[in-house]
């Protein structure tokens, strides 16, 4: 057993621990980061995973967060193919699958999360795939590049398996899209975006099954044959890809005592959990979020929120006060077609339709009490644009300022929260 030590260590190299990493080097803060990646590779962008490199080569190159010239002049250590699998807040250490202990004055994990599993009987056989990292895509694109596989199923209908269909259907395959909620993308937008996804594709030639619940995995010999739902229809499949969500890396930090649950690790504004010297950043930490409806703690998936807590952790560990919040955004690419939201629409009390979905360019505006809560957008960055300050100071529009499309939202007057 060795052991090294570091002021501080950063256990993830995904896009939170990489930007929190490169704040930490260029602050005046502590000097000694270590940042320890389980991949093997340079940190990569995770996005194009499931779009770009999805159809482009066989052998998908990812594009790197920072380059290799980069972290060979950088202060900051980078170690990868480094799994921690424990933690030790007591004596500041944390233990690698290697049996290494390394020390830190402050830890901060930025795991991400594991793709989640159905648990259906066949869920391991050949050709079942989920994609979450590089050997994920990779190993979906060596099954497809022989030519043997025609026929998918995606079982999931919120932004990943939104995008796997679209890649696959871009590629030739026959897909099929099975989500058991009774429309796509029930967890994070309005009715009008969901029916003009679905419509899309359905136009792509996607058959898209929704309220459907999948019960089994047909095999032939160990390889996947078929998907078997809930009403008895079996659906023929050589490549079938789980897009159901994410489950937090946290058994660790849970193991130690922080509190949280197989859902996140629970963190304060400044993303330390209940552990002494422990932060918590990206898709595995679960805060209080003032732009949800009732304020609740939870997980924000995406590449936006990790900067924002990449952020907030660097200024908590050189001693700077917390930013006021920001709120969230999101985006996905379908068929080129891009959907932009910023904020949290789930308890909305109105809804406000700019432009008309069958153009393929609209907005959905989201009200709560009176004020705009979140904006989605369909080929109208314009109105995202605009839409990011809005949201963030509570507008409170009138009808009028939103329903016609051809006149532009207001934009926000740099001194304040007022409008024009």
């Amino acid at each position: 057993m060795s052991t090294h030590r570091a002021d501080v260590v950063v256990v993830g190299a995904g896009h939170a621990g990489v930007q929190l990493a490169v704040a930490l080097a260029t602050s005046a803060g502590p000097r000694g980061v270590l940042l320890l990646g389980a991949e093997s590779g340079l940190p990569y962008e995770r996005p194009p995973l499931t779009k770009k490199l999805l159809v482009g080569s066989d052998q998908p190159v990812p594009v790197p967060l920072r380059s290799a010239a980069y972290w060979d002049r950088s202060p900051v250590t980078l170690r990868t193919g480094t799994r921690v699998v424990s933690v030790d807040p007591d004596a500041r250490t944390v233990g690698t699958d290697a049996g290494e202990t390394i020390g830190y004055r402050d830890l901060v994990w930025a795991t991400g999360g594991r793709a989640a599993r159905c648990g259906l009987p066949g869920e391991d056989l050949r050709g079942v795939h989920s994609i979450r990292d590089l050997a994920d895509l990779t190993a979906l694109r060596r099954q497809l590049a022989g030519g043997a596989a025609a026929r998918a199923v995606v079982v999931g209908g919120g932004y990943v398996g939104l995008e796997v269909a679209a890649g696959l259907r871009q590629l030739g395959l026959a897909v099929t899209l099975v989500e058991v909620a009774p429309r796509l993308l029930a967890r994070v937008t309005g009715t009008v975006v969901s029916a003009a996804f679905t419509a899309l594709h359905r136009r792509r030639g996607v058959d898209v099954r929704l309220g459907t619940a999948v019960t089994r995995l047909r095999a032939d010999g160990d390889r996947v044959a078929g998907v078997v739902l809930a009403d008895g229809t079996e659906l023929a499949a050589d490549v079938v890809v789980v897009g159901v969500g994410m489950r937090p890396e946290v058994d660790a930090l849970l193991a130690a005592g922080a509190r949280g649950d197989t859902g996140g690790v629970d963190v304060d504004e400044q993303c330390r959990t209940s552990l002494p010297g422990v932060l918590a950043v990206g898709d595995c930490a679960r805060q209080a979020n003032p732009w949800s409806a009732t304020g609740a703690a939870m997980r924000v998936e995406s590449v936006h929120n990790a900067g924002l807590h990449a952020a907030a952790a660097a200024r908590a560990l050189t001693g700077r006060l917390p930013a006021g919040p920001v709120p969230p955004r999101f985006w996905s690419t379908q068929y080129g077609v891009e959907l932009r939201t910023v904020g949290l629409s789930a308890g909305d009390d109105e809804q406000v339709l700019r432009g008309d979905p069958a153009t393929g360019s609209f907005s959905v505006a989201y009200l709560r009490g009176g004020r705009l809560a979140a904006l989605d957008t369909v080929d109208r960055p314009r109105d995202f644009a605009r839409g990011q300050a809005l949201v963030a100071a509570a507008w409170q529009p009138t009808r009028a300022e939103l329903i016609d499309p051809d006149t532009d939202l207001p934009r926000l007057q740099p001194a304040g929260t007022s409008v024009t």
